[in-house]
């Protein structure tokens, strides 16, 4: 395997990376030479078995550094970002950015409660969208990117269809989206890109929460050209893509990496 950001100092810093397609992505990344930094979080009991998943990219030999802290929190989120700081020291620089957040409300608007209420949609789209820009402005303000550097996160299709209960993430899906076209447009001139994966249906645990996903899991199966589903590696394999020299031309765009899912 290719080790092309060996010896960069560069580093990948991943929002909500202890399962699912944030940690694939620092999988990936760190296979491939890149020092990893994951922010996830987590109950005690889950501790052991995300300590076992971090053991294989410690294994790599790059460097690696995790915080279990709420990423949401904004008195938090500076104190991350000095202890960022000093762990990057005065070489090391943020390459890509990876928003992997899963923290919305799944609830009805009619039939059985409780119900879908504003405050639903205020956590849900601060966690899933707002939190992205949130990030990048204080690690742009702290100087931590590096001359290029990306911004990546994850959607889905219910940016566009309605799924029953999925309205608060959907929402959040849209502003995600927004934000990263505005972000892809502002941030340009300092050198950083920003897109957005649309993940075809991928059976981690947040998409395992989702009321009635067996159902969109049977349909992605019906209609995906290759009769399979989306698994993290896929989604990772795109990431590790767009951080390579050869994706900088590459910005404010939505990228479907589902297996031609949507095109049914």
């Amino acid at each position: 395997m290719v080790e092309e950001f060996k010896g960069t100092n560069y580093w990948a810093l991943i929002l909500g990376g202890s399962s699912g397609l944030g940690l694939a992505t620092a999988r990936k990344l760190a296979h491939h030479g890149m020092n990893i930094i994951i922010i996830h979080r987590n109950r005690r009991s889950e501790i052991p078995d995300i300590e076992e998943a971090f053991d294989d990219i410690r294994g790599t030999g790059v460097k690696f550094e995790s915080f279990n802290a709420d990423a949401i929190q904004k008195e938090k989120r500076g104190e991350l970002i000095e202890q960022i700081t000093a762990v990057l020291g005065s070489e090391g620089k943020i390459r890509t950015l990876v928003h992997s957040i899963a923290k919305g409300n799944l609830k009805p608007m009619t039939g059985e409660g409780p119900f879908l209420e504003n405050i639903d949609f205020a956590l849900t789209i601060d966690a899933m969208a707002i939190i992205l820009y949130d990030w990048t402005e204080a690690v742009f303000q702290a100087k931590l990117f590096a001359k290029d550097a990306r911004i990546i996160s994850f959607t889905s299709e219910g940016n566009k269809k309605a799924w029953a209960n999925y309205a608060a993430v959907s929402a959040a899906k849209v502003a995600l989206e927004s934000i990263t076209r505005s972000m892809a447009l502002e941030f340009a001139p300092y050198g950083i890109r920003a897109n957005c994966i649309q993940a075809g249906v991928t059976v981690t645990r947040s998409f395992q929460m989702i009321p009635g996903n067996e159902t969109l899991r049977v349909h992605a199966l019906k209609h995906n050209p290759f009769k399979r589903l989306t698994v993290p590696n896929d989604i990772a394999n795109a990431v590790y893509l767009l951080s390579k020299d050869e994706a900088s031309w590459i910005t404010g765009t939505i990228i479907p990496v589902n297996g031609g899912e949507h095109l049914k």
